[in-house]
């Protein structure tokens, strides 16, 4: 298990190092000049001669000049730079944000709060539907609820989120006036502790419906399928015709061998939440990864944008190791060392 981890780790870190310099090779391709732009609120003050001398300094400071393999070993820590020594993405230091004028790091903690809340709640509403349906549409293959399941949720399968959340927008925040149409919290409120707590939940309440009735389709179906394959397995139907309780066949054989390719469905889902919330964040006003990424990209700040681009490169790289890992912790028959 040691050396397996170990060498999953290795790979991720080459993986790794090839995604980074392949979006940083990307983004600087755009035209762009991060020496100009940081200079642009100055410009007007400036006279042309101070202003193109102080360019001339920034662009040298940041080694805009130079090759582009060695403005990425500076911007990921692996070479000094001209100002600041080894001060990179290795050492902590995304950046800096041009638009928000301050560090990278600042800028993303509260977001990525938002973000990871939202998902891992809506994931916990997914699971806590689909995995309870998928079983009993399986156990019931057939019935008039399997049936309207199925149609339900190829419906649900079909349509884009964006149109569910429009759809939901108008029904509950427009006619029904349920929930709030966008927002984290009611605007001009100091609320603290359990007060604010419940006020974000409520504006975060339409969100996550849309967020979790996108998911039931695919979730439901793919439990439902894996479910019928376990329970036609000749060891379930041994125990069966022994005269184990139904309950116990379901639950503790039969959902356990069901349970390992839900895994990959699981993990791969809740990864996809994340590049899926820029809509979801955008289209109800949320200020996560999402849309901040969205706003770094329309407003140039390609810093900010590109260390972004790094945190979902990490979590899909985790994630993927996660869901390897966990495949021997449902079934000790999977040895992960080879």
């Amino acid at each position: 298990m040691k050396k397996y981890i170990i060498k999953r780790i290795l790979y991720m870190v080459i993986v790794f190092f090839i995604v980074s310099f392949l979006m940083y090779f990307l983004f600087n391709l755009i035209p762009s000049d991060p020496a100009r732009n940081q200079l642009e609120a100055m410009k007007t003050s400036l006279k042309p001669e101070q202003y193109q001398q102080m360019y001339q300094q920034l662009r040298l400071e940041m080694g805009l000049d130079d090759p582009i393999i060695l403005r990425y070993a500076r911007w990921m820590g692996l070479m000094p730079t001209v100002k600041n020594g080894f001060n990179g993405l290795l050492q902590g230091n995304l950046g800096y944000s041009l638009y928000f004028k301050k560090n990278i790091i600042e800028v993303v903690v509260s977001p990525m709060k938002t973000t990871i809340f939202l998902n891992i709640f809506s994931t916990i509403l997914a699971l806590g539907i689909t995995i309870p349906l998928g079983i009993y549409c399986a156990v019931h293959k057939g019935s008039k609820i399997d049936n309207f399941t199925m149609v339900f949720t190829i419906i649900g399968y079909s349509i884009p989120v964006y149109i569910i959340a429009l759809v939901f927008i108008f029904l509950f925040a427009v006619i029904l006036r349920w929930f709030p149409v966008s927002g984290m919290g009611t605007p001009g409120a100091n609320y603290t502790g359990l007060r604010k707590m419940l006020d974000m939940l409520y504006y975060f309440a339409l969100p996550l419906i849309v967020i979790t009735f996108g998911s039931l389709g695919g979730m439901t179906r793919y439990v439902r399928a894996a479910m019928i394959d376990a329970l036609s397995m000749d060891h379930i139907k041994t125990a069966r015709a022994k005269g184990v309780k139904e309950k116990t066949v379901i639950y503790s054989h039969a959902w356990r061998n069901a349970l390992l390719p839900v895994i990959t469905l699981i993990i791969g889902w809740f990864l996809g939440i994340f590049s899926g919330s820029v809509i979801i964040e955008n289209t109800f006003s949320i200020n996560g990864m999402g849309s901040l990424y969205i706003k770094a990209l329309n407003s140039h700040d390609y810093d900010l944008a590109l260390a972004m681009q790094m945190f979902y490169c990490v979590v899909s790289l985790v994630g993927a190791l996660i869901m390897d890992l966990s495949y021997s912790f449902v079934d000790p028959r999977v040895r992960v060392d080879k």
